[in-house]
C-alpha cells in the first residue's frame, strides 16, 4: 500500500495524463487496478464492456482478476438476441447510463440477474457497474467486485468514483481509435488502412512496387441479377466473396477493392516475387475448394451454383491515393493492372477459372502450361498465356497465333 486506503489523487492524475505507462486498452486496466489495489481498494474482478463498429462484433469486454493477464473477448450481433443479454445489468447500463449495485452476500440481493449466481460462487461479496460516459452520449461500462466480507465501504466507492470519468475518456479515445481501424480495415482493406493512418491521404501520394495482380469475376452474374430477386443476388455475391477473400487474406493479399461481382487484389513482392506466385496459386486452389463446398450446399438447396475465373499477373503497379480534391480511392493502376484485367476476359472467353501471364508462369514453369500467345485487346504485343498442368488435354482450345 502506497498512499493508504482511497487516496487516488495519483490515479486519476495518471488517467488525466493519458495512463502513458499503458500501450493498449488492456494495459490501462491492469495498471489501473494495479495502482488501485496499491491505494487499498479490495478489488477481485473488474471488466469493461465496449461497443464497437464492426460488421461481426457488437463489442468486446476487457476482464482483470489479481495476478493474470488481461483476457479480450469479443462479442458478435447475436448477443444482443441472447437471454444472457437482455438479463445482464451491462444492458441496464447501456440503456439508462445509470449505476447499479448488488450486494451478493445479502441474503435480500435481488435474483434478477443471472450474474449474481456465478458471482456468489466466485465468494463476491459486492458487485458494482458504472456507465462510462462518452461526449458523444453513448456508454460503455465497467464493472467491479470485491471478496471482502461487507463489500465496498463508502470510501472505496468514492475513490472508484473519481476515477470513472477520467476512464470515460481514455475509454473513448481507445473506442474511436479501434473504430476507425476496423472501419478502414473493412472498407479499404488492413495494409492500406494502415498506410492512411500514418497520414497517406494527399491526392497523388502513391508509390511504385512490385506486386502480384489478381483479378476475379463471377460468371453468368448478368443474367442471374436478371432472374433473382434482389436479396438472393446479394447472397450470391456474398457467397462468392466469402469463398475467396478468407484465402487472399489468410496468405498475407490484399483486396483493393470489390468491382461489381469481383474484386481487384494484390500480393506485394517484399523479396522472392516466385513466393507471391505460389501464394497466388495457393489462393486460386483454395477459392476453387471453396466454391466446391458453397456449390453442394447450393445444389442442394435449389440455388444457382457459383463459376468464376482468375486472372494472375505479375509487374509493377502504382499504389495509393487516386481521385478527386474530397473523394480518393486507396487502389493500384497501371499496364501491369490493364494486361490482367485483359487476361480475366480472356478466361471467360475460353470457359477457363484460371488464366495467369508468361511473366508470372516462369516463376511457376512446373504447375502451369502453356496454352499459346494470343492477342489481348488494348495490348500492342500478342501474349503467352498460361493455365494449370491439372486441365485435361483434351480440354484445351485451339489457340490463335
Amino acid at each position: 500500500m502506497t498512499d493508504g486506503p482511497n487516496h487516488t489523487r495519483a490515479v486519476v492524475d495518471w488517467l488525466v495524463d493519458g495512463a502513458r505507462t499503458a500501450q493498449a486498452p488492456q494495459d490501462v486496466l491492469a495498471q489501473l487496478c494495479e495502482r488501485l489495489v496499491a491505494c487499498g481498494l479490495p478489488l477481485h474482478r473488474v471488466a469493461i464492456f465496449a461497443r464497437t463498429l464492426h460488421p461481426d462484433v457488437m463489442g468486446r469486454r476487457l476482464l482483470w482478476r489479481p495476478g493474470e493477464e488481461v483476457v479480450v473477448t469479443d462479442a458478435d450481433y447475436a448477443m444482443l438476441e441472447s437471454e444472457t443479454y437482455h438479463r445482464s445489468p451491462v444492458r441496464v447500463v447501456f440503456t439508462t447510463a445509470q449505476p447499479i449495485r448488488l450486494r451478493i452476500e445479502a441474503p435480500d440481493c435481488p435474483q434478477d440477474y443471472p450474474i449474481v449466481a456465478e458471482l456468489r460462487a466466485e465468494g463476491v461479496s459486492d458487485y458494482l457497474i458504472q456507465p462510462l460516459p462518452f461526449t458523444s452520449g453513448e456508454v460503455d461500462a465497467i464493472s467491479w467486485t470485491t471478496t471482502r466480507p461487507g463489500g465496498f465501504a463508502d470510501a472505496d466507492l468514492a475513490a472508484l468514483d473519481a476515477v470513472r470519468l477520467p476512464l470515460a475518456r481514455l475509454v473513448e479515445i481507445y473506442a474511436l481509435r479501434h473504430i476507425a481501424i476496423n472501419l478502414l480495415d473493412t472498407y479499404v482493406g488492413h495494409h492500406a488502412g494502415e498506410r492512411i493512418l500514418r497520414g497517406r491521404i494527399r491526392r497523388g501520394d502513391i508509390e511504385r512496387i512490385e506486386a502480384v495482380i489478381m483479378l476475379t469475376d463471377l460468371r453468368d452474374f448478368t443474367s442471374l441479377t436478371d432472374q433473382l430477386p434482389g436479396d438472393q443476388v446479394i447472397g450470391l455475391l456474398n457467397s462468392y466473396f466469402d469463398c475467396v477473400v478468407p484465402p487472399i487474406e489468410a496468405h498475407g493479399a490484399e483486396v483493393l477493392k470489390f468491382i461489381g461481382d469481383g474484386l481487384l487484389a494484390i500480393f506485394a513482392v517484399t523479396g522472392d516475387v516466385g513466393a507471391a506466385c505460389r501464394a497466388a496459386l495457393a489462393v486460386s486452389e483454395e477459392a476453387r475448394a471453396g466454391i466446391a463446398a458453397a456449390n453442394a450446399g447450393r445444389q442442394s438447396a435449389g440455388e444457382p451454383v457459383l463459376r468464376h475465373g482468375v486472372a494472375l499477373h505479375v509487374g509493377d503497379v502504382l499504389y495509393g491515393n487516386i481521385g478527386s480534391a474530397k473523394r480518393l480511392d486507396f487502389t493500384t493502376i497501371g499496364p501491369a493492372v490493364n494486361l490482367t484485367a485483359r487476361l480475366e476476359t480472356l478466361a471467360r472467353d475460353l470457359g477457363r477459372d484460371l488464366l495467369v501471364s508468361a511473366r508470372f508462369a516462369a516463376h511457376s514453369p512446373e504447375t502451369l502450361v502453356s496454352l499459346g500467345t494470343f492477342q489481348l485487346r488494348g495490348i500492342g504485343a500478342p501474349q503467352e498465356v498460361f493455365a494449370p498442368k491439372a486441365t485435361p488435354a483434351a480440354a484445351l482450345p485451339e489457340a490463335p497465333t
